[in-house]
């Protein structure tokens, strides 16, 4: 009985051996995939049609419904020369108001003063750049003490956008080439395309060999409007053809 056993066991071993001698190595023999890649940058100069400023009116007075009420008149009276000037109601924003207690202090360490302060600031969206100098001067006449800044922009970028999307593309094909030529490969198909666009759009003080950039303006105060670069970045992965 313990002799069948055995021969058993040992004609199971045997088996596996055989097996194990007979199994065939699977080598991965995929090759791996060869790319080249390149950047380019696109880039395109516009002309602002849209301005952005913002007003305030500050006054001071010993109380505080008084600082409230001279405010009021003097927003109110800027209100209505931009209404004059065809400013639509929507295009004026209240953008900060504030009011506060302030104190002067004479030289002997003393408060000399105690009165209020109350500040309007409106932000106003200029949608006709011929009448900014102008209106800037209205404003100011009216009763704005305080103007905080002015920006330009495009209303509308995404033609600029996809020009320079497309000079961008166009940039790095080239840039391309150029390497394969440089390091004697071929392109092949194109792997991955991405598009990086910065949504900043930065503007020219400088305007030589660029083309008119300025606009011209009516009396009143002497603003330029310039121009605006829209830049897009792009970066194109290539199989490199191995054929």
């Amino acid at each position: 009985m313990k002799k069948s056993m055995l021969l058993v066991v040992v004609s199971v071993v045997a088996m596996f051996a055989l097996a194990a001698c007979g199994t065939t190595q699977v080598t991965n023999t995929v090759q791996q995939v060869r790319t080249l890649s390149a950047a380019g940058n696109g880039f395109v100069y516009i002309v602002p049609d849209i301005a952005y400023i913002t007003v305030g009116v500050r006054v001071d007075a010993d109380e505080v419904s008084d600082a409230l009420a001279a405010n009021n008149v003097q927003a109110n009276a800027i209100a209505d020369a931009l209404a004059g000037m065809g400013v639509d109601k929507a295009d004026i924003q209240t953008s900060n108001f504030n009011v506060y207690p302030m104190q002067d202090w004479g030289p002997d360490g003393q408060i000399s003063r105690k009165y209020y302060v109350v500040e309007n600031t409106v932000f106003i969206t200029v949608r006709d750049l011929a009448k900014l100098g102008n209106l800037l001067d209205t404003v100011v006449s009216s009763g704005a003490n305080t103007i905080n800044g002015i920006s330009f922009d495009v209303l509308d970028k995404s033609a600029a956008e996809a020009e320079a999307r497309d000079k961008a593309i166009a940039d790095a094909k080239l840039e391309a080439e150029a390497i394969a030529a440089a390091t004697g490969v071929k392109l092949g198909a194109i792997q991955t395309v991405n598009v990086y666009t910065s949504g900043v759009v930065y503007p020219v003080y400088e305007s030589k060999g660029i083309g008119g950039g300025s606009m011209a303006y009516d009396s009143g105060a002497p603003i330029s409007a310039g121009q605006m670069k829209v830049s897009v970045d792009a970066n194109i992965v290539f199989e490199i053809n191995n054929k």
